[in-house]
């Protein structure tokens, strides 16, 4: 397994020893990120495996509020993490995996992709730009490669965490998740993770490009 993340991530690395190689990268810096996938370490790891996975998960929240309240830098680091590192490493595995059987891409969508949210409209429109890449791919139909965005529920992350910090002036909809931790209705991290690992490796991957866990 290959993670690429701002930090590493400690328990992963007691979890999975040697199985695990971890890069630390800072995605939302689109030269870093371009200069790292120019390089060999990609189609290193990947170029010879018979059934290659890319997970693209790696998302932002902020910024959170309406237009005349965000940071236009705010935004940027916001499109670069959401949208370009995926749609970047996405060309990249598909170049690096040619010979492969089977490859597979998925993308960590979100609910928000599909219904929108006052004070999120930076992150709707970032989530949605991934269901519409795999709609998008699928249509091109690339040899050997499946591709799916999932929308995994409303997950108990620091994410969440986040979004109940906000203030109900830049986020209206925050009670509704504050409540949901509350009354315990967030779903379990683990438990999810495990279901969407089984959704990967599962024959039906990929027949619909845009799905949710939730309907599954």
């Amino acid at each position: 397994m290959l993670g690429i993340s701002r930090g590493e991530n400690p328990d992963l690395a007691n979890r999975f020893g040697a199985a695990l190689e971890q890069v630390r990268l800072d995605l939302s810096d689109t030269r870093a990120l371009n200069d790292w996938i120019g390089g060999s370490a990609l189609s290193g790891f990947v170029g010879g495996n018979a059934t290659p996975l890319l997970v693209n998960n790696a998302g932002l929240l902020q910024p959170v509020g309406p237009l005349e309240s965000q940071k236009p830098s705010d935004v940027a680091a916001a499109v670069a993490v959401n949208v370009a590192a995926a749609l970047m490493f996405s060309a990249a595995f598909v170049s690096a995996t040619a010979r492969a059987r089977d490859r597979r891409i998925l993308h960590i969508s979100s609910g928000a992709a599909r219904q929108a949210y006052a004070g999120w409209s930076v992150y709707c429109a970032t989530k949605a730009a991934l269901d519409h890449h795999a709609r998008a791919v699928t249509l091109d139909r690339t040899p050997a490669l499946r591709i799916a965005s999932l929308a995994p529920g409303v997950v108990d992350t620091e994410m969440q965490a986040e979004v109940r910090s906000s203030t109900e002036q830049l986020f209206p909809e925050k009670e509704r998740f504050v409540a949901m931790k509350r009354e315990g209705r967030l779903a379990d991290p683990v438990e999810i993770g495990r279901s969407v690992v089984a959704f990967l490796l599962s024959d039906s991957f990929g027949a619909e490009p845009v799905t949710d866990l939730r309907s599954r």
